[in-house]
């Protein structure tokens, strides 16, 4: 389980060597189209990705989702493809003017962010910083972010951004606790033990919780979580970007990277096209941007929501029977606005229920039984991933102190820390392809690398 990520330690590590990564064909796995859902616990989990070119490291160490962000993109999906869901389906509108009174001086922040220690943390040698960044003074709204420095050589690696996707999901709970972050949270729910396989021994690595809503970022105008939507988020994103490379001067002219996963395959394009965008307006290179890569993307609806039919068909989790229906009855095409069928509706039901018990995105994966937190904590082990983790992280993002520490929830918010928003009510865009953004992304020259 863990050889494969040696792969992406060889990648960051040869970033600078290499040309460009070819865009693969993804059969991207989505939630199901009509899943009939059932009571969610707070912390449910659903297992994560297949991989389209490589298996990444940490994903593999942490190959399971919690089922909350599967079934937020699976109740997306159900709104997007209905015609009265009122989601503009169009291609990616960036802004290309941010005002410039959007940008802040940030003189010592930088070290007021500075995190002395995690409680429960073991000793390590790299610095971590965490905060807020507010990207719309008028409005209240700020995103709240977790950084740590690399392991070795931070004046020369990289500078790598990691975005969750959702939409609404968090970076702080997916990435940063039980994928590629440094720290991995025991099931006492109180003390962490070290990810070997952690990306920061290759990047200084950057964790975004966004949009405003998502996880510790919040907006004390409330009508923002009315109106969220793509275009809205990679402004956000951007303006985000800019007052942090003032609030961290040295990474300012770094290359940089952006990294993500499952609906962060709209959320990463969209922000290197605004960055490309903003660098050609200005003539100059305002953010240093070399590439992006994307896990589990969503790209492209069509095929990401067939491409899920075909793979439970091919591995037996649905009859014959049901995946014949759908393929008959079922037109996933983002021109048909139409109302689905009541015989596609009753396949993609039937699907939902053969698959109920089994973490679609890892089949063979076990299963959390028994979410309780342990008094001592259970053995680690980064390789063989202990699928109620979730429940893990949920626990210690909650803790007041590990929030004091963390300078998060600062303005006591009156919701827990989730790792899937549910203050997010509306979604207004949402592109129905993204390729066209990843064929110009090519075309300018920068590094593409789409895995699942």
């Amino acid at each position: 389980m863990v050889g494969p990520f040696i792969y992406i330690f060889r990648f960051l590590h040869n970033l600078l060597d290499l040309k460009l990564f070819p865009l693969y064909p993804l059969l991207f796995l989505s939630a199901p189209h009509r899943v009939r859902e059932k009571k969610q616990t707070q912390m449910e989990r659903n297992p994560f990705v297949l991989l389209v070119f490589l298996i990444v490291s940490s994903m593999v160490a942490a190959p399971i989702h919690c089922k909350k962000q599967t079934q937020a993109l699976g109740r997306f999906y159900e709104r997007k493809m209905k015609g009265s869901s009122g989601i503009d389906k169009s291609g990616f509108k960036a802004v290309h003017y941010i005002n410039k009174s959007r940008v802040h001086t940030q003189q010592g922040m930088k070290e007021k962010d500075r995190i002395k220690k995690l409680p429960g943390q073991p000793g390590v040698l790299f610095q971590q910083y965490g905060g807020y960044v507010t990207v719309d003074k008028a409005a209240g709204r700020a995103l709240y972010y977790y950084f740590v420095e690399a392991y070795h050589s931070k004046e020369s690696l990289p500078l790598l951004l990691w975005l969750n996707g959702g939409p609404g999901c968090s970076s702080l709970a997916y990435g940063a606790m039980e994928e590629l972050g440094p720290f991995r949270v025991h099931s006492n729910g109180k003390t962490l033990y070290s990810n070997r396989y952690s990306w920061n021994h290759a990047a200084n690595v950057l964790f975004l919780e966004s949009p405003a809503g998502v996880g510790f970022s919040y907006s004390n105008t409330t009508s923002d979580y009315d109106n969220s939507g793509d275009s809205k988020t990679a402004v956000d994103n951007y303006v985000f970007l800019l007052n942090w490379l003032e609030r961290f001067p040295e990474y300012r002219n770094r290359k940089f990277y952006i990294a993500g996963e499952s609906y962060a395959g709209h959320y990463v394009p969209q922000l290197a096209h605004t960055i490309l965008q903003h660098n050609k307006n200005a003539n100059s290179t305002i953010i240093n941007l070399k590439g992006i890569l994307i896990g589990n993307a969503v790209i492209n609806d069509e095929t990401d929501v067939k491409g899920m039919y075909d793979y439970l068909a091919s591995h037996a989790l649905i009859s014959d029977e049901t995946a014949n229906g759908i393929e008959k009855h079922c037109n996933f095409a983002p021109e048909d606005d139409s109302e689905s069928s009541s015989e596609c509706d009753a396949a993609t039901d039937e699907a939902g229920q053969n698959i109920y018990y089994v973490d679609i995105y890892n089949i063979y994966a076990p299963l959390c039984h028994n979410s309780s937190l342990t008094i001592r904590p259970k053995e680690p082990s980064v390789a063989n991933f202990d699928p109620c983790s979730d429940y893990y992280v949920y626990a210690y993002l909650n803790r007041v102190d590990v929030q004091e520490a963390m300078h998060a929830n600062v303005t006591k918010l009156d919701h827990d820390w989730e790792p899937c928003s549910d203050i997010i009510r509306r979604w207004g865009d949402s592109p129905s392809t993204i390729i066209p953004l990843l064929q110009e992304l090519m075309a300018n020259g920068l590094r593409v690398w789409i895995f699942r």
